[in-house]
């Protein structure tokens, strides 16, 4: 089987990139003086928010599988994101959760750092 092609990898690593942005960072709020994303925004809805949240935050575990992270990086992944679902539950405490815990980014790190150790031409970038 061929190698992965380090280009590749980095573009969808790119493309990963800002969705977790975009569902974590995209906006500085003046009363929060912190940066919230989608995740956020519709983690405010009770329940329906968190669990759409949830499903979008699946899709970066699933790339992250398809990229070749593996199963042991792919649960922690999965754990961050179930975490991040169940405190979101939680009413008022878990929309400031949301804002702080940011489990895609984390989920990120985690893929770049077990497919830098797999393919040193992509190091952590």
């Amino acid at each position: 089987m061929a190698s992965p092609d380090p280009d590749a990898i980095r573009r969808r690593l790119r493309r990963l990139e800002r969705l977790a942005r975009l569902l974590e960072t995209r906006w500085r709020l003046p009363i929060v003086r912190v940066p919230v994303g989608i995740d956020a925004l519709i983690g405010l809805v009770p329940g329906a928010g968190d669990l759409a949240s949830a499903l979008i935050s699946a899709g970066i575990v699933v790339e992250g599988a398809r990229l070749g992270a593996r199963r042991g990086t792919v649960l922690r992944m999965a754990g961050n994101i179930g975490l991040d679902f169940a405190i979101g539950l939680v009413p008022i405490i878990g929309d400031y959760a949301d804002v702080l815990f940011r489990a895609n980014t984390r989920n990120l790190a985690l893929i770049r750092r077990d497919l830098a150790k797999r393919h040193p031409a992509l190091g952590e970038d």
